[in-house]
């Protein structure tokens, strides 16, 4: 979202200083092409000044003969055509002064003619009909071909005796401008990074509350029902989402302590019946004839079955119901001793219990709870591992958390088992004959969670069940 937010802004910035810097770079393209216009307009006005009015000279008779200046428009000529020579030498701009004939009065380089097409010959024309050249085509920087032609006209007693055109190549002329041009990007290129570091700051302004909102749908999604956000940055209507989320929250967490407290209320309550019925249902039994002992073993059996679920039901509202306080563990030490106390049951099944795991592995956790979330996971182990097999203990240190993996060898899961396992009162449909009220890794999980630990499954290979224990290191 952040990167969507970013390209819609730096999108409508870039078109923004596009707009602004094509009309003004095109704008002092055209100042600087005038200047030089100007300039060239004011050296043809000093050129047109300087053209003799007498007669009808001619750059012959004024250039051949004596190279001494001599007496009247003559010696004029001769000073104008040196003029108009250094003119061309000194600053590498064609010259040319023309009857309205075309013929040459003084042209610099020699051999220049008038101009027979293009803008030069409109200069030219324009010039012939008593106006100055006014827009001539802009030059521009990838236009290195292109000249500045521009003409004037030489009036006398109000008509056009001669025309002064100048071509001037438009190299400095395109250099400024690109100069100028490269300015403006500059410029604009602070102003594209200005935008992108405001862009920055409004987009992480405006997501903030999103993220915090995210993190804590993602705490609440996963059991840490505590996660509330604070309203207190980001615009008006995302600090009023917050606050409606945190009502959402406290009202989720309202209701599920009411159904925990149902829960346990309700197992609580049953209990004592039910114990009650199950000697009753001995007593009944000492009276009964012979022939009913199947009967009997099978009411028997429900009874503790149902003295079994309630019991979980009570363990799971009281592991729901808990705020422990994680502290250092050495959880290596305590999986060992979990280990001593299981390997009785794994002994009398037939099943090895084997460890493996650095010595010490300090984890945050409640030790209480981490004990029975563990036991929970080895009776599930040894439960579906069969005689013979082992179960299979691994401590590991990550960078940031501790995983205890009990691994056993039973027939394993399938893919969506695996999606289910440690739902509540889930089972597997084909181990509906192994003793269980389907809430031991409920229970187990609920327990973690409450640490800030998790519960994760994994298949084995070949087969059988691995469950991750996880919980955080301490920094």
């Amino acid at each position: 979202m952040r990167t969507r937010l970013l390209g819609i802004l730096l999108s409508l910035m870039t078109a923004v200083l596009a707009a602004l810097g094509v009309p003004l770079g095109a704008a002092m393209a055209a100042a600087e092409q005038s200047k030089v216009v100007v300039d060239r307009m004011d050296d043809a006005a000093r050129f047109a000044q300087s053209l003799p009015t007498q007669g009808r000279p001619t750059a012959g008779t004024a250039v051949k003969g004596d190279p001494t200046p001599v007496d009247g428009d003559g010696s004029r000529l001769h000073a104008l055509v040196g003029e108009v020579q250094r003119y061309h030498e000194l600053y590498g701009i064609r010259v040319g002064i023309f009857h309205r004939d075309g013929s040459a009065v003084a042209v610099a380089p020699e051999g220049w003619q008038v101009p027979t097409g293009g803008s030069a010959a409109q200069a030219f024309q324009e010039a012939m009909d008593g106006r100055r050249s006014q827009n001539p085509p802009q030059a521009w920087p990838w236009t290195p071909d292109r000249t500045l032609t521009v003409a004037a006209p030489v009036v006398r007693d109000g008509d056009v005796i001669a025309v002064v055109i100048t071509e001037s190549p438009t190299g400095p002329l395109r250099s400024r401008i690109l100069y100028r041009w490269l300015g403006i990007a500059a410029g604009e290129s602070l102003a594209m990074i200005a935008a992108v570091l405001l862009s920055m700051r409004l987009t992480g302004w405006v997501l903030r509350p999103v993220r915090t909102l995210d993190r804590a749908t993602h705490d609440i999604a996963t059991g840490r029902m505590n996660a509330r956000v604070a309203p207190s940055s980001g615009p008006p209507e995302l600090r009023r989402l917050a606050r409606s989320f945190n009502d959402m929250a406290d009202n989720v967490l309202i209701a599920l302590d009411q159904q925990r407290a149902f829960v346990a209320d309700a197992s609580h309550q049953l209990r004592n019946p039910l114990a009650a019925l199950l000697l009753r249902v001995e007593l009944l039994g000492l009276e009964l004839p012979e022939g009913h002992d199947a009967e009997l073993g099978a009411v028997r059996e429900e009874g503790v079955r149902l003295a079994r679920v309630l019991d979980d039901l009570l363990g799971l509202a009281t592991a729901e119901h808990a705020r422990p306080e994680p502290e250092r563990v050495d959880l290596a030490d305590l999986a060992m001793a979990r280990i001593d106390a299981w390997r009785p049951v794994a002994d009398q099944r037939g099943i090895r219990l084997g460890w493996d795991g650095p010595a010490t592995a300090i984890g945050l956790a409640d030790p209480i709870g981490f004990g029975s979330a563990l036991d929970a996971v080895l009776d599930n182990a040894l439960k579906f591992t069969p005689s013979g097999a082992t179960v299979r203990l691994d401590v590991q240190r990550g960078k940031r958390e501790v995983t205890l993996t009990v691994s056993d060898a039973g027939p394993g899961l399938t893919e969506e088992e695996l999606a289910r396992i440690g739902d509540r009162f889930w089972r597997s449909p084909r181990h509906q004959n192994v003793d269980g009220s389907g809430l031991g890794l409920s229970i187990a999980r609920t327990l973690l969670l409450a640490g800030g630990g998790s519960l994760d499954f994994a298949p084995v290979n070949p087969t059988g069940l691995a469950v991750h224990l996880t919980v955080p290191r301490p920094r």
